[in-house]
């Protein structure tokens, strides 16, 4: 099997080659280093000061000249071989590229920060630890309802959208089978809060119209974002980013989940499902009030079951259990214990899930969200290694 015939069986909860591997995303200088790559956005912030100083503190001229620089064809391949060298260097088999918001998609750069699409403050910093170049989510540049509503339209269908994402197509067949790349988007209830900011969005709740003009423009743009990348030729799988929960719960009441997510959510699988393409879901957070739904829905895998909540039934093994028959997992080794635990620690805890979850198929190992910079490159080593010694079909049964 190649990497996308690998992901595709586990999708469909029926047993590949071998257990597939993924991570949300990889950000830590040590494992760059050790695979020779470059960080995807080490560099990041020394550009947007030095391009603030040559366009003499003029930010509409910043802005126009970065997004205009970050479209090139040389820059849209050189970022993407940066992040997808790394991934094939150490044998991931699935990869995401974000086609929305974030980094790729600002709508107005400043010096040390930028606005994306959405409306979301990033911080451009660099890590203190290891001098990483990091974008931080800081606040929500709306300030009320009527800010929000003034704020341009959100666009699906954009050349630069289309660049990326046929540079992206284009790399995948590079690789020859080495590397399964696909979209990744902003969901609903992540944007919906972020662009406010908690407290302001929590007293937007109270407000029935407002709330569901706010969850609309989103869902309606997470709609049309599924519906252009089947236009463009995606075949197989797209992921959802929503954080849904925190450590004790779900950020919102299930009922509002019920009445302002869910139907979009919903939608967007359908047209997905219509085109022969797999959801997978990325949220953290405890969110066991909240699978029922997310399955009736067809969200058809779930990532990563966040390791360290604190409800204990919230964990891997009992939901695996439960779902076996509804849902592929994607999971679950706590970034947490990567950082500080001993490479033994990890070696059993990766044996674990590879026995307990990966016999019936429907299973994909990843980290319990993502590489920080604080994660020990022996242990990430050592946790793929665990995969590559034990996790080809049949499974171990000792």
């Amino acid at each position: 099997m190649n990497c996308r015939e690998r992901i595709i069986a586990a999708l469909n909860l029926e047993k590949p080659d071998r257990i597939p591997s993924f991570e949300l995303s990889i950000d830590n200088l040590k494992i760059c280093k050790h695979f020779n790559e470059d960080y995807v956005f080490q560099g990041m912030v020394k550009s947007y000061n030095d391009t603030y100083n040559l366009c003499q503190g003029d930010t509409d001229n910043l802005t126009k000249t970065i997004i205009m620089a970050t479209e090139t064809r040389s820059y849209i391949k050189n970022t993407l071989d940066r992040h997808i060298n790394l991934y094939e260097k150490i044998g991931i088999d699935l990869a995401i590229v974000p086609f929305s918001g974030y980094v790729l998609f600002p709508k107005r750069c400043e010096r040390t920060h930028f606005i994306d699409e959405y409306g979301r403050i990033f911080d451009l910093r660099k890590n203190p630890s290891d001098g990483m170049d990091i974008a931080y989510y800081r606040d929500g540049v709306f300030k009320n309802f009527e800010e929000f509503e003034s704020f341009p339209d959100l666009e699906a269908v954009t050349p630069r959208r289309e660049k990326y994402f046929k540079a992206m197509k284009k790399r995948e067949k590079n690789s020859e089978g080495r590397i399964c790349i696909i979209p990744a988007i902003w969901g609903i209830f992540e944007p919906s809060w972020q662009v406010f900011g908690f407290s302001t969005f929590s007293r937007l709740l109270t407000n029935s119209r407002k709330i569901q003009k706010i969850f609309d423009k989103f869902g309606k743009f997470l709609v049309n974002l599924v519906k252009i990348f089947i236009d463009w030729g995606e075949t197989d799988a797209i992921l959802i980013m929503d954080d849904y929960g925190y450590k004790t719960g779900p950020l919102m009441s299930p009922k509002n989940y019920k009445k302002y997510v869910f139907p979009w959510l919903e939608e967007s699988c359908k047209i997905a499902h219509n085109a022969g393409l797999k959801v997978i879901l990325h949220s953290c957070g405890d969110i066991i009030q909240l699978l029922d739904d997310i399955i009736r829905v067809g969200v058809d895998a779930i990532h990563p079951i966040e390791p360290t909540t604190a409800n204990p039934e919230y964990n891997i093994f009992k939901l695996k259990e439960k779902y076996n028959d509804k849902l592929c997992f994607l999971g679950n080794v706590s970034p947490q214990d990567l950082a500080d635990k001993e490479s033994n620690v990890i070696n059993n805890y990766t044996k674990k899930l590879i026995k307990k979850l990966a016999p019936k198929g429907g299973f994909i190992l990843s980290s319990g969200h993502s590489i920080n910079p604080s994660v020990k490159l022996e242990n990430y080593l050592t946790m793929h290694n665990t995969l590559k010694k034990y996790g080809t079909y049949p499974i171990f049964n000792n």
